[in-house]
Formats: structure tokens, sequence, C-alpha cells
């Protein structure tokens, strides 16, 4: 059963996206849908998330065709780039240890042996939770029973607040500044991905 207040940002969020005209809103995912995704891919859906996309799925305008798919079809996309938008928030990590000498302070001493460091840091970041895009590199947490999170934009290890929750990401996102006055008083509530929030 999705949370009555995990249901009501992930509607008012959908509201917000035919209001602003920013998407072409096909029928939403119905439960069949959302189950044969959620075992294809290996996560569940917060329910705010949930919600928004069983009230209508967001796809890039027709005349957009041809380039990147900044929505993620869930229903119709192909399945191995959406493979790797669910693995671009841990890719982009490894990618800052490999080079940019990025180093978690939860993970202990860094290896010397730049492979080594790599090898640690790709398990560590198996136990982190999944983030799954709503919107290019717009990510909210993986999770049923769980609402309410900020919207992080995550590219490698440059995170930022791009929303309170769904419904007030959407307006900024397609309406406002990149984030909202009071982006910089916002806690992070998922674990690992909001050590790196600027």
């Amino acid at each position: 059963m999705i949370a009555e207040e995990g249901a009501r940002l992930g509607s008012e969020a959908a509201r917000s996206v035919v209001r602003l005209g920013c998407a072409d809103v096909l029928p939403g995912l119905s439960e069949e849908e959302f189950a044969r995704i959620e075992e294809e891919f290996g996560f569940a859906f917060s329910d705010d998330h949930r919600a928004f996309l069983a009230a209508g799925l967001p796809v890039n305008r027709s005349s957009s065709k041809g380039r990147q798919q900044s929505w993620p079809n869930w229903r119709d996309g192909d399945p191995d780039e959406l493979r790797e938008r669910l693995a671009r928030p841990v890719q982009g990590v490894l990618f800052d240890v490999e080079h940019n000498s990025f180093w978690s302070t939860h993970w202990g001493a860094k290896p010397d042996m730049p492979s080594q460091a790599l090898e640690v840091a790709g398990r560590e970041l198996a136990a982190v939770p999944q983030m799954v895009p709503v919107y290019s590199h717009r990510c909210l947490p993986a999770g049923r029973g769980t609402y309410g999170h900020p919207v992080l934009s995550i590219h490698q290890t440059d995170i930022i607040h791009y929303g309170t929750d769904l419904a007030d990401y959407i307006t900024q996102e397609f309406n406002g500044p990149p984030h909202g006055e009071g982006a910089s008083c916002l806690r992070s509530t998922v674990a690992f991905w909001r050590d790196l929030v600027d």
C-alpha cells in the first residue's frame, strides 16, 4: 500500500508535469508493469516516485526523437539504457575514485594500488542505497515504504539538492531556479549520497 503522504507528493508532482507542459504524459504504469520493472532492474520505487509514475508516465516530447531521453521511459525504454542510467551514480563515484582522488572516509584507509582502491570502493558502493533517475541525472533513492526525499542532481561526486521533495523538484526544474532558496538548509536523507551534497 502506497503511503498516503507518498501518494500525495507523487500525484502533486504528476499534476505539475501536466500543468507545466514539460513532457508528453502517457497512461501511468500499472501494478503489473511496476512488478516487471522492479524485478528486471532489481529495485523498488519509493512511494512518491511510484505514485508519480502511476498517475502518468512522462516521456520526452515527440519532437525530441533521436535525442537522449531525459525522462526514463520505464514502459518502452531500451533496457540497456535504463540499466546504464541506474548504474550512472555509482559509476560516476568510481570514476572520481580512479581519476580525481575521491575517497570516502567511511571506507577506511585508501589502498595505495589504484586497482585495489577501485575494488574496495566498488564493494562499498554495492551496499549504498540505489538511486533511481527521475529526469536526466536527477535522482530519488529507491525503497518501498519511503517518500519525501530531496531530489538530488548527481554528476560523479558533484551532488546538489534539486528540490525539497519530488513535487517541489518538478516546480524547481521546469518553472523556477535550479534549486530553491531553502536548498542550502535541506538535509538529505539517504545514506552515503547525503555525505556528498555540496
